[in-house]
């Protein structure tokens, strides 16, 4: 089954998709945020397109564990998006996505000026790729 991820962000939508077997995670798109109804009907057309079977959206939380901001606006998003689709919505701690898709992207080698810019669709697929490594079958231990 392949899965959809959303780093929801004030200006734009990171998206990232799983592989068909649900184990590796990579950058789709960027989605320029227009409005929350509009945001979710293209995410919605988007999973449909490419056969999603699970949506996932980032939220993020303050020390106290209690969604801060950016968070809450991911929530208000996630509520809507359920609304648009059929598909199966959850939300999935997004804490450190971006720092850790600057991270990646330093490691890969890219020069600082290709280093500049938007993240959100990486950022998106380091966040699916978490809940895919935390939601791989375990192997039997005999």
């Amino acid at each position: 089954m392949r899965i959809l991820s959303i780093d929801h962000g004030q200006k734009n939508l990171g998206l990232a998709l799983s592989d068909e077997t649900g184990m590796l995670a990579r950058p789709l798109r960027i989605l320029p945020h227009i409005s929350k109804l509009i945001d979710a009907a293209q995410v919605a057309e988007i999973a449909v397109v490419e056969g999603v079977g699970l949506i996932i959206v980032g939220v993020s939380y303050d020390e106290a564990g209690d969604p801060n901001p950016a968070g809450r606006r991911a929530i208000n998003f996630f509520e809507i998006l359920r609304q648009q689709t059929n598909l199966p919505v959850a939300l999935w701690d997004e804490s450190m996505t971006t720092q850790d898709a600057r991270a990646a992207r330093i490691a890969s080698g890219a020069p600082r000026k290709k280093r500049a810019g938007h993240l959100d669709d990486v950022a998106a697929a380091v966040l699916l790729q978490d809940y895919l490594d935390n939601h791989l079958p375990q192997p039997n231990e005999n």
